[in-house]
């Protein structure tokens, strides 16, 4: 079961409320849900201090006050502990843990919350997931962990276990990151005249160039970790532990390069869906800045033409889930689609 962000405070609230709030919570869904804003919400309700302004009720005039609630890096401070991926390998490492680790077990006055919160939580490197064990196992008092991440099933099950599951409802931005950069393309090539193949060759070059970049960044960052990892162990590694560790980072950067690849063709058929609801009226658009080409294209072409387009996204996305040769299956599937 989701929760929207408000129902989950109010759960958490109430639990607060009769003394039984539990000391770690898992805080997942899609980015853009309100993670970090739910998070911050409960920094606010254990630290009255940092609240910055009313929150529920009504002012004189009986209007309703709306909350006001600052960003959560702006909440950082002493007792409260947000830790983010910060090495170049784009990873929560060991020492961070170990930091947030020692403040929370600092002494603090007897009504004093200590809160830490990791964001991107999935991004632990597993020396760091392991390291957190025995905090998520046995907490000091009146501490409050959060974790939060768009990937649980990137954490380590020992850690999900120890967590209070909170999943947040709520639809992930296609516009974000890579994403844009594809409507972009998209847009482009509406303008420049979709149907001919020059138009579909260039949408195949930029889709293929994006993945080729985020392959870089996910490899190197693979590497990175690596050396990081090393460096920490002082080569105190026994018998094939870095081939074997090798292996697995190489499999974890083939996994998201996977991953983003499946994301752009989420982006891909959601604005091939768009402007099939444009042709039959139908209202919602995924992409509304993208609202005058996509209606452009509706009106160009008929249906039978647009749900072919449709199908041949479909089957190409299909086709390189076999085992079938990349770029030579994403070039057949963009002239199908989009020539």
């Amino acid at each position: 079961m989701s929760f929207s962000p408000d129902h989950a405070y109010e759960l958490v609230k109430a639990a607060h409320e009769r003394g039984r709030l539990a000391h770690a919570f898992l805080i997942s869904g899609p980015r853009g849900c309100g993670k970090e804003r739910l998070a911050a919400r409960l920094v606010k309700l254990l630290e009255p201090a940092k609240a910055g302004g009313g929150g529920g009720g009504f002012d004189l005039f009986g209007e309703p006050v709306v909350e006001e609630v600052p960003p959560l890096d702006d909440l950082a401070g002493e007792w409260v502990r947000v830790v983010r991926p910060q090495s170049k390998s784009r990873r929560i490492v060991v020492d961070a843990i170990r930091e947030l680790e020692k403040s929370l077990y600092v002494s603090s006055g007897p009504n004093r919350w200590k809160i830490g919160v990791i964001c991107d939580a999935d991004r632990m490197a597993a020396a760091a997931e392991n390291a957190f064990l025995k905090t998520l196992e046995e907490p000091p008092p009146r501490t409050l962990l959060m974790l939060l991440t768009a990937n649980p099933g990137g954490l380590l099950p020992t850690v999900l276990s120890r967590c209070v599951r909170m999943p947040l409802l709520g639809k992930a931005d296609l516009s974000e990151g890579a994403g844009g950069e594809l409507v972009i393309a998209l847009d482009r090539a509406v303008r420049a005249g979709i149907g001919s193949p020059s138009v579909a060759l260039t949408l195949k070059s930029v889709f293929a160039g994006i993945l080729e970049g985020r392959k870089a960044e996910a490899v190197a960052a693979a590497e990175e970790l690596l050396k990081e990892e090393e460096k920490a162990l002082n080569k105190g590694f026994e018998g094939d532990w870095l081939k074997r560790r090798e292996e697995e980072l190489k499999a974890a950067a083939e996994s998201e390069y996977i991953e983003e690849r499946s994301r752009l063709f989420e982006v891909l058929q959601s604005w091939m869906a768009d402007v099939l609801r444009c042709k039959t009226g139908a209202a919602g658009l995924e992409f509304p800045n993208s609202a005058a080409g996509i209606s452009a294209l509706a009106q160009a072409e008929d249906l039978g033409r647009l749900l072919h387009r449709m199908d041949a996204v479909g089957e190409m996305r299909a086709n390189l889930d076999t085992n079938a040769q990349e770029q030579l299956a994403l070039e057949v599937g963009f002239l199908k689609a989009f020539a």
